[in-house]
């Protein structure tokens, strides 16, 4: 039999390491071919090139049987291209990750690393979004690289229920240490922003987004538990946002 056909794409870039470690992985599994931003795209969301042009250009990085292919865009552009012109056949498995701090509550809204994953998801592509707790460069992916083995296994082996993904969070510890895995929900918690008032050398003012996470979820079957705890998260993703619970509220309205 053929080998499964997996996409990979990131939001940190196509030369981060996370998303190197990532390619080790499941070359070792299918067939692989990468599309992912040629630069950083962090925070993008599910953001799309409408006003400019795209260049995707076939690249090499790393030895392997790997494809790669550098993209001007955002990771969801990175996804589109994929599906609808480069690959020839709709892929088995949509891989984005693995990124470089955690995507963990609320931050699964304004990830491009999820947003690849979620985009997957639209096209019918079982998918799977990674992030490692650790923002640095030169982060250890060794115990990431044991998670995304059985994760991508396991969803090549079930599948996923169609129009869901998963967002798996990884804690900052060696494999040994790290418990287990943990299906499940997204946490009840948010940034608390500030902006950071600056001159530049023209005297024009500009701002800097700083702020701090704040976690008002006191249960224990969040994702921000989980990590916390020394577990691995697994959080089922929908690209259906309609708030089904308000809907009878709403129907009380006349309108």
């Amino acid at each position: 039999m053929s080998k499964p056909l997996i996409l990979v794409s990131n939001d940190d870039g196509i030369s981060a390491p996370g998303i190197r470690a990532l390619i080790d992985v499941v070359r070792e599994i299918g067939d692989v071919v990468v599309v992912a931003p040629d630069g950083p795209q962090s925070g993008m969301g599910h953001a799309i090139t409408l006003n400019s042009t795209l260049r995707c250009d076939q690249i090499h990085i790393d030895d392997g049987p790997q494809t790669e292919y550098a993209c001007s865009g955002t990771p969801v552009d990175c996804v589109k291209l994929a599906v609808s012109t480069i690959l020839d056949r709709k892929p088995d498995l949509c891989v984005s990750g693995i990124n470089h701090g955690s995507n963990s509550s609320i931050n699964v809204i304004y990830s491009g690393t999820m947003s690849a994953a979620v985009e997957g998801a639209l096209e019918g592509i079982p998918s799977v979004g990674f992030s490692l707790l650790d923002y640095s460069h030169d982060a250890d992916f060794s115990a990431s690289k044991e998670v995304v083995k059985s994760i991508v296994e396991k969803v090549l082996e079930e599948g996923l229920p169609k129009g869901s993904c998963l967002n798996v969070n990884i804690p900052k510890l060696p494999y040994n240490d790290i418990k287990g895995y943990k299906i499940c929900r997204q946490a009840d918690a948010n940034w608390v922003e500030d902006f950071d008032e600056r001159k530049d050398p023209t005297g024009r003012t500009y701002y800097w987004l700083t702020g701090s996470f704040q976690n008002f979820d006191k249960g224990n079957d969040t994702d921000e538990w989980a990590l916390a705890n020394g577990y691995v998260s697994v959080v089922p993703v929908k690209f259906d946002i309609t708030a089904h619970e308000t809907i009878p509220f709403l129907k009380k309205w006349e309108l």
